[in-house]
């Protein structure tokens, strides 16, 4: 199913607004956004892993390429559910890692496990936590611009979003009213005045 036609939020003005948030109630998160990526580093991107990147992950990485990289979880930069936004590198990193894992898994006879479960060529990572737990955008036709958590040692991904325009239109409600994310069981509390997190309900 292509869940992009069926997509009303605009990735654009739905990142302004959460990131206006940030500035105001989380500022050490705000501070740690990079500047954009540019389309020469986006199309050389699309050039290594192989397939155009879905619009609504350009349109992020072209307003910001990453924040600035994380060591501790004392240090802002998390706010997208305990995730850091990886730059067009970590990505490259991140989707090669997962269709070499991919490729194994055919080569060694256990796709089965992996493919579409744990691992998948055309999952675009976009996102990483201190654990090295991944947000992915799905490229495939079938799954095209949906949002998926990849948690290593789980014996599957979850499925968070059919696209990150409604993720985007849900952080930004939930950071508004500062009340629970639907379904995922997480609510939004600002730690210290100074960077997002989000806890358990």
């Amino acid at each position: 199913m292509n869940h992009q036609s069926e997509e009303p939020f605009p990735v654009e003005e739905l990142w302004q607004r959460f990131r206006g948030w940030l500035l105001h109630h989380a500022p050490e998160d705000h501070h740690a956004l990079r500047p954009g990526a540019s389309g020469a580093e986006i199309s050389e991107l699309e050039e290594k892993i192989g397939f155009p990147l879905h619009g609504d992950l350009k349109s992020l990485l072209s307003m910001h390429n990453g924040v600035t990289p994380r060591r501790s979880s004392t240090q802002a930069g998390a706010f997208l559910l305990g995730y850091s936004l990886l730059d067009t590198a970590g990505i490259l990193g991140w989707q090669q890692n997962l269709a070499d894992t991919a490729r194994e898994a055919v080569e060694e006879g256990y796709e089965d496990e992996v493919i579409g479960r744990t691992a998948h060529e055309r999952w675009v990572p976009f996102a990483q936590s201190l654990t090295g737990d991944l947000l992915f955008v799905d490229h495939r036709d079938d799954h095209e611009a949906e949002v998926g958590e990849l948690c290593f040692g789980s014996p599957e991904y979850l499925w968070l979003w059919p696209g990150m325009g409604l993720m985007l239109h849900d952080l930004c409600a939930a950071v508004d009213g500062m009340s629970p994310l639907p379904r995922l069981g997480r609510r939004p509390r600002v730690h210290e005045g100074r960077m997002l997190e989000w806890v358990a309900n």
